[in-house]
């Protein structure tokens, strides 16, 4: 790797600046408490607003870190998902974590590998973070790369959607989704250790599931952290046939093809491959991580560290019919011809430090300093052999400035550094050996008290993409920008408009691609000489309470300039479809809400009624539609709520995908009926929940639209999970 031999400097002189600033402006307000040691119930009360103010929405609930802002409108369409909601929706890979939510699909690639899709956009168009700085891993590179994200361990979940997510970065055009673990403690626990665990199991999987995390204070100045998870899945089982029926057609076609050349056992594996049902095969997990971490607490301030090891192996399904593209044509005399088994090995090295300092009564209240660093390999096997290797190497450091809240408006700064080595080695290498190194400046601002508000936000971006392969270099230089216009009444209800242009640099995958890409079936090529990405946006939100109901509601528009895309050129290569990546016009339109009210409400008992739906339209300047595009989503629910018991049932229905692209199949319309009982036996309510749950409770065969593996991984089948979660 290159990273610490060619930008050691520019990084270590980042960190260095960052960590001068924070203890600089740190050092007034240590002086405040030479103890390191504040007001016990202050400090309670300080850990509970997670050492800076956090939007909350219309039930009270933490909707997103927000550093120096209250109300953050730009973020529209914002959700969260609470420890109690990621035992409900409990899956290995965070995509599927949140796929009930308005807004948000998933790549569904394989059990072991699915990312959030958020209003259509995937990829490079949407950032998956823990506590703000990247993941650091190569998911976003391709499908089947895992997200190396427990969600077992995390605390909490954030979905951000809307302009505001330019301040993570212009790659988060379409939305970014932020983790926020355990592993760098915020908080002094009260008892002498604080202990969170969860145990899972299911049948479509045979789930075996574990995690806990265990905090222990030394006094009320430092807290120790350490957590770790294991998590063991054999093959999906599935409500009837793998196999969509236009690719079992087209199996069929070729499995005749085979035996009028004479190959009759290839014909009848074909045909056997055809009519597959109740499992996907090699589509089994085992996943664990482990972290330790640290923390300092200082009067309002807190600095910490951790390190952590996230190790992944899960099969990669494969197409029936199809064989790798390197192997055609190399068949050795007398070798069987078929399709080995992959399955992918990855390993992740990540270690984090934070600085949260208080800066008292100033102008600026707060300072938050994030550093990341992370060193990433995976392995693509075929069979015992080893096939394609991904190495990265990254470093990242964040700066964030809260203003004090006693001037006329509030708001914050910030700037941050990010650096990736990035080098795949192997037959199916498609992308060239690349660096990619960013600086941004970023601040976002609220004025008036109300009823009216006015927010405005802006981010510059410096990137350099450079590949010494191909001998290329690209620089690029972007200005994000977002204005908001809000109304609050006094009934809590808050409406407004937001305006954005956004602009994005075209990643290394888009700049450098140059082979085949099997996840995708496609030969794509890369274009060196790919301008800047950019976006006009309009989107109109409601949000608050009307009456007894709780509600959120957005719809927008985007229209793209120099739209980056795959498009297929009709050629062939490595016997698969050539496609090439170009730019064009695009334009997007969606609309998302939610929406809770009371039916009865009487003594300990209510039953609420849960409606949740989202459309999305996506076309290029020629009216063909954009590929992998979600269908409309509905979500009906009823839930009855008492002290001890919750009991859940609801159906999310998928409307048929017709409008595809060249090369791109429809999908069917179908829906999930699902169930679920939650108990809390303590006399607490808080402590203990036993979840019992039945999700596909008619064994439907489902495939999600946005995924490139629609036509042979479909979702799972009727699966009956059980878990507990403990908290003490």
């Amino acid at each position: 790797m290159k990273f610490m031999s060619q930008s050691s400097t520019r990084a270590l002189a980042m960190a260095s600046v960052c960590i001068g600033i924070g203890g600089w402006v740190a050092s007034p307000a240590l002086a405040q408490d030479d103890a390191g040691q504040g007001d016990a119930a202050e400090q309670e009360e300080r850990v509970e607003d997670d050492l800076h103010t956090r939007q909350v929405d219309y039930e009270g609930k933490i909707i997103v870190s927000a550093t120096g802002l209250k109300q953050l409108d730009l973020l529209a369409g914002t959700s969260v998902l609470e420890a109690a909601d990621i035992q409900n929706n409990l899956s290995g890979q965070v995509g599927e974590v949140l796929a009930k939510l308005p807004g948000v699909s998933a790549t569904s690639f394989a059990p072991g590998a699915s990312r959030p899709v958020l209003r259509g956009f995937q990829g490079e168009r949407v950032r998956v973070l823990v506590d703000g700085l990247s993941t650091a891993d190569v998911s976003n590179t391709s499908a089947d790369h895992a997200t190396t994200i427990e969600p077992l361990t995390a605390e909490r979940i954030e979905v951000l959607r809307g302009p505001a997510v330019l301040l993570f970065g212009s790659q988060a055009i379409g939305g970014a989704v932020n983790v926020i673990d355990k592993r760098i403690p915020r908080r002094v626990p009260e008892e002498d250790f604080h202990l969170d665990a969860i145990v899972a199991a299911d049948t479509a999987s045979d789930l075996r599931n574990v995690g806990a995390s265990l905090d222990v204070p030394l006094g009320e100045s430092v807290v120790f952290h350490v957590d770790g998870s294991f998590r063991e899945t054999n093959d999906l089982e599935i409500g009837g046939l793998q196999i969509a029926p236009a690719l079992r057609e087209a199996i069929f076609e070729l499995a005749d093809e085979e035996q009028a050349e004479g190959e009759v056992e290839e014909a009848e594996e074909l045909r056997e491959a055809a009519v597959q049902s109740g499992v996907i095969p090699n589509s089994a997990t085992q996943t664990w991580t482990v972290n330790g971490g640290v923390s300092f607490f200082s009067g309002d301030s807190i600095f910490g560290a951790s390190v952590g090891f996230y190790d992944t192996d899960y099969g990669v399904p494969g197409r029936p019919g199809t064989e790798h593209a390197h192997e055609e044509g190399e068949e050795d005399e007398g070798e069987e011809e078929g399709e080995e088994i992959v399955t992918i090995g990855l390993e992740q090295f990540r270690a984090d430090a934070l600085a949260d300092i208080d800066l008292g009564d100033g102008f600026f209240q707060r300072l938050k300093v994030r550093l990341g660093y992370s060193d990433y390999t995976h392995t693509e096997f075929e069979g015992a052999e080893t096939g394609t290797v991904f190495d990265t190497e990254s470093f990242e450091a964040r700066l964030e400035l809260a203003q004090s809240e006693t001037g006329p408006s509030r708001g914050s700064i910030g700037a941050q550094y990010s650096y990736r080595d990035f080098a795949a080695v192997g037959e199916e290498a498609f992308v060239a050996p690349n660096t990619t190194e960013q600086f941004a400046v970023f601040g976002l601002q609220e004025f008036g008290p109300g009823p009216i508000q006015v927010e405005a936000g802006g981010r510059l971006e410096f990137t350099d993409v450079a590949s010494d392969v191909v001998n290329a270099s690209r620089n690029f230089t972007n200005f994000s920008g977002a204005l908001a216009l809000v109304y609050e009444t006094d009934e809590a209800l808050r409406a407004g408009v937001n305006l954005s242009r956004v602009e994005r640099a075209p990643s290394a995958e888009e700049l450098f691609a140059d082979g085949p890409h099997i996840a995708t079936q496609q030969f794509e090529i890369g274009d060196p000489d790919l301008g800047t990405e950019s976006a006009w946006g309009v989107e109109g939100f409601v949000r608050g309470k009307i009456g007894g109901a709780e509600l959120s509601v957005a719809i927008y528009q985007q229209w793209f300039n120099d739209y980056i895309y795959l498009s297929g050129n009709g050629d062939e290569e490595d016997g698969l479809p050539v496609f090439v990546i170009v730019q064009d016009d695009a334009d997007y339109f969606g609309m998302e809400g939610e929406i809770t009210f009371p039916l009865f409400s009487k003594s300990d008992v209510t039953v609420l009624a849960d409606l949740r739906g989202s459309y999305i339209k996506a076309e290029l300047d020629d009216g063909s539609a954009i590929p992998r595009i979600p269908p409309v989503e509905l979500l009906g629910a009823l839930e009855a709520q008492t002290d001890a018991f919750d009991i859940r049932g609801e159906v999310q229905w998928f409307g048929a995908q017709n409008d595809v692209s060249t090369f791109e199949t429809e999908t069917d319309s179908f829906a999930l009926v699902n169930m679920s009982v939650a108990w809390r036996p303590l006399p607490s309510r808080e402590n203990v929940t036993v979840l019992l749950s039945a999700d596909n409770i008619f064994d439907v065969v489902g495939r999600r639209h946005a995924s490139f593996t629609k036509d042979f991984v479909p979702l799972a089948g009727r699966n009956v999970k059980a878990s507990v979660r403990l908290s003490f």
